[in-house]
């Protein structure tokens, strides 16, 4: 009995993450078999009802259905075999049957699968594909011999591509086209394939169908990009060509400069997801057809060879469509952030300025309140000695022998005196009140 060691308690992830490396392992085939594979798009809410169209497909079988929370399942059916696998885009189902009939592509391992279940299935198909391992004697082919005539009548006359692979237990051919019936086709022929490997092989064919197809979405986007992409180049040349004129309005090719910066951006964001996802997919093919081990027939191409030569070209303008706006988009931040420079040292300008008139102003306020604080002085004065006079001028009356006129002149430089000590004083109150 395995002893129970006194470890601490177990993460709440732990055994999920460790059994990982187990999670959508490839069916054990027993040879000869066929397989039908799809691949279908799906929204959100797709997504949810195609779990239960799958559990529905159970019920009527009796076969215990997959869990709430799975993103695959694999089962075994009456006649057929099926593998469930949900991903972020897409979800794949791939049928399973094991025999060879006389027509192997025309009698697909699809047909097993119940017809009215099969045309409810959510989504829309993106790769729809057939596969066969046969044994090489049931086609009569040869390694040694050079005329594939008879492989390509499997494939509607037209040219075959296909090579040695799994280090030469077994031949791939296909044409990578998609047939009257809709599907491609992979004809595999069995040298010395085991169980294992024929499961493992099925499956890494059908992911290259499947991603790069799926890297190919971001080429239409990439060709309808390319001439607003040219569009916005052409718009920032004439922007920045403008800023090195003396006499442009900075405002206005400010405001061009965030409209262009906003529709650069959108462009990006919009976008961003596709093209990365291109890449991704791109890699995933580029190390499926690495797993697959190819060595040369003679005379045709390699899975891997046809694939790069016209797959590369393709994810290269993605790439630089992609690489082009994220540049774009630096080239109209510098743009912008030279240009707010430039205002900001213009209107700087325009602010000292300002101050300067504003502090010309005050100087000029202040000589004419200086002015006026003069005249209401000696204003002050003449209307304090006026009362002066007037007060002596009644004590005259009254019988006093006073001058009222001498007074009043003798008094108007001792009232100024007074009145200018007072304005002092009350110009030092006011200074240290407002330091």
């Amino acid at each position: 009995m395995t002893p129970l060691f006194p470890i601490p308690k177990n993460h709440a992830q732990r055994f999920v993450l460790h059994n990982e490396v187990h999670a959508r392992a490839p069916f054990i085939l027993n040879l000869p078999v066929r397989a039908s594979h799809l691949a279908l798009l799906l929204s959100n809410e797709e997504k949810l009802s195609e779990r239960q169209h799958l559990i529905t497909l159970c019920e009527r079988f009796g076969v215990v259905p997959p869990e709430k929370d799975a993103d695959h399942f694999a089962a075994a059916f009456n006649s057929f075999k099926i593998r469930w696998e949900q991903h972020g885009e897409f979800s794949t189902y791939s049928f399973y049957v094991h025999d060879t009939p006389t027509d192997i592509f025309s009698d697909a391992a699809l047909k097993k699968v119940p017809v009215d279940w099969l045309s409810q299935l959510p989504g829309q198909v993106i790769v729809a594909s057939h596969a066969a391992i046969i044994f090489a004697e049931d086609i009569n082919y040869r390694e040694t011999t050079e005329d594939l005539s008879t492989l390509s009548d499997y494939f509607e006359g037209n040219q075959v591509i296909g090579s040695k692979v799994t280090g030469g237990a077994a031949a791939v051919f296909t044409d990578f086209r998609i047939h009257v019936d809709g599907f491609s086709r992979f004809l595999i022929v069995n040298n010395a394939l085991r169980s294992e490997q024929a499961g493992r092989l099925v499956q890494r064919l059908f992911d290259i169908e499947v991603y790069r197809v799926m890297a190919l979405m971001a080429f239409p986007i990439a060709r309808k990009l390319y001439p607003a992409l040219n569009k916005s180049d052409r718009q920032l040349y004439s922007i920045t060509n403008a800023m090195t004129m003396p006499d442009n309005n900075d405002a206005e090719l400010l405001d061009e400069l965030t409209t262009l910066a906003a529709e650069v951006e959108n462009y990006i964001s919009s976008n961003h997801f596709r093209f990365a996802a291109a890449s991704a997919y791109y890699q995933l093919v580029d190390q499926r057809i690495n797993d697959l081990r190819e060595v040369r027939i003679q005379g045709i191409q390699t899975l891997g060879e046809f694939l790069k030569r016209r797959l590369e070209p393709a994810i290269n303008t993605c790439e630089s469509i992609s690489h082009r706006f994220t540049s774009l988009s630096k080239r109209v931040s510098n743009a912008s952030q030279l240009l707010r420079t430039r205002v900001d040292i213009i209107i700087e300008r325009q602010n000292q300025g300002l101050l300067t008139s504003m502090a010309l102003r005050a100087k000029m306020q202040l000589r004419m309140q200086q002015m006026v604080e003069g005249i209401s002085m000696v204003a002050i004065t003449y209307y304090a000695a006026s009362i002066i006079g007037k007060i002596t001028e009644a004590l005259h009356v009254l019988g006093l022998k006073v001058n009222p006129e001498l007074i009043e002149g003798v008094s108007i430089p001792f009232i100024f005196i007074i009145i200018y000590f007072s304005t002092q004083r009350i110009h030092k109150i006011i200074a240290s009140t407002t330091e």
